[in-house]
């Protein structure tokens, strides 16, 4: 699957998403699902741990949906690394730092593999399991196993661990990561019905939240399960989107190119 089964996208917490939320969180929630990263960093003083590391995640997500900014979502990380004193906030920046550099060695910047191995083993011996923060961790360890490893098995275990997980804190956003990529390994082993299920869960969760730059990536998934003149309508719906953010994320360009007319039955 290509899009978000290969390039897999930061599923922070979901804060902002609902109307008791903060003003200010509110506020960062609205930009990020825009895909206005940087504008919703700005918002966010890092002066304490939490704010130094929901920046850096934000810069973070950045990088993975444009491929652009590297040095400031490094500085941004580096300064949530220094805030942090206890095991969860040493565990979280941790995560983090695994991440981005699993995103660096996806995306062919630069091979950081083993930093991010490392990394994210080092956050699971400070995050106790049961935590909030184990969840979107498992999830990014599975993402390790299918895309670093191509380790399916091992991925779908730690997917399966991270969807209890988001399901146990009620944290929506990362259900619809891990609802895809779990789909995304069923489209690969043949399970059409179960991939066509949880592509739907993973997208009706999108709109729900209003989650406007992960929408496209879950129409064209969802297209692939799909016939026509389904998939046509779902795909040129993500592309609309696609065209309304400024061609965001960048990576899903090439699965939303046209056909060529003589070849109607070949897929990218």
């Amino acid at each position: 699957m290509l899009g978000e089964g290969n390039v897999a996208h930061s599923a922070m917490s979901g804060n902002g998403t609902t109307a008791g939320d903060d003003p200010l969180q509110t506020a960062v929630w609205r930009l990020r699902s825009r895909g206005c990263w940087a504008d919703a960093a700005a918002l966010l003083l890092p002066d304490t741990p939490a704010a130094a590391l929901q920046r850096a995640s934000l810069l973070v997500e950045r990088c993975l949906y444009t491929e652009q900014g590297w040095e400031e979502a490094e500085d941004a990380l580096r300064t949530a690394e220094a805030l942090a004193h206890s095991d969860d906030e040493r565990g979280a920046a941790a995560c983090e730092r695994g991440y981005l550099a699993y995103a660096a060695t996806l995306l062919a910047v630069r091979d950081r593999a083993d930093e991010a191995r490392a990394a994210l083993g080092r956050a699971a011996a400070l995050i106790p399991p049961g935590a909030p923060a184990r969840a979107l961790l498992d999830f990014r360890r599975g993402l390790l196993a299918e895309n670093l490893t191509r380790s399916p098995q091992a991925a779908r275990a730690a997917y399966r661990r991270a969807h209890a997980g988001a399901t146990a804190h009620s944290d929506p956003l990362l259900l619809s990561f891990t609802w895809r990529h779990l789909a995304g390994l069923a489209l690969r082993d043949g399970e059409l019905a179960e991939a066509r299920h949880g592509f739907t869960e993973s997208l009706r969760i999108r709109e729900e939240l209003g989650y406007l730059v992960g929408t496209a990536p879950a129409l064209v998934s969802l297209a692939d399960t799909e016939t026509e003149p389904e998939a046509s309508r779902l795909r040129e719906e993500a592309r609309r989107l696609y065209r309304l953010l400024g061609g965001v994320p960048t990576w899903l360009a090439r699965q939303l190119a046209p056909l060529p007319p003589a070849a109607g039955a070949a897929t990218a």
